[in-house]
């Protein structure tokens, strides 16, 4: 991955305007949740529906650098993350979390230090019956994000960019 901390860029307008014929940019469906408005971070990802099993597990492991990606169907039935999952990444060292679907206990998700985008809030918690998958390629709000891939989130938006195109351009 190349060498960028979660700050280390201007702006995603920025690098959209660099990176202009092949960034991937996300509608602009996503809520500011975290005390962190700018992030960046290597992909990883998981896709699970209504269960946050695979958040919860991934979120408990080192995560320096790294951003975690939710391809959670973009339902508004349950959250995929809240403050105790999201504490955990704190812990953990991880620079954001990107969910399309939602979280909760937003009053406390906004005091810490991490970014977290999602389509929005609900008080209703998933189930974990060990659901979901990580590791492979999902789509979200209209992109399609790889394991590995780039992910830089600002107060504009949300912008993918292949890790090897990001490394041949610095």
């Amino acid at each position: 991955m190349p060498d960028f901390d979660s700050t280390g860029f201007d702006s995603t307008c920025d690098l959209y305007d660099r990176f202009e014929k092949t960034a991937r940019v996300a509608d602009p469906v996503f809520r500011d949740f975290g005390q962190r408005r700018k992030f960046a971070g290597e992909a990883v990802t998981i896709k699970c529906f209504e269960d946050n099993s695979r958040v919860k597990e991934t979120l408990g492991t080192p995560g320096k650098g790294k951003v975690l990606v939710v391809d959670g169907g973009g339902s508004l039935r349950a959250a995929l993350m809240g403050d105790l999952i999201a504490k955990d990444a704190v812990k953990n060292g991880w620079e954001g979390v990107v969910i399309h679907g939602c979280v909760r206990d937003a009053a406390v998700l906004a005091t810490l230090d991490l970014g977290i985008k999602a389509v929005a809030a609900i008080p209703r918690k998933t189930v974990r019956n060990g659901e979901g998958q990580a590791g492979l390629p999902v789509n979200v709000a209209g992109i399609r994000v790889n394991p590995g891939d780039l992910v830089f989130a600002d107060e504009d938006g949300v912008l993918v960019l292949a890790a090897e195109e990001f490394g041949a351009a610095a």
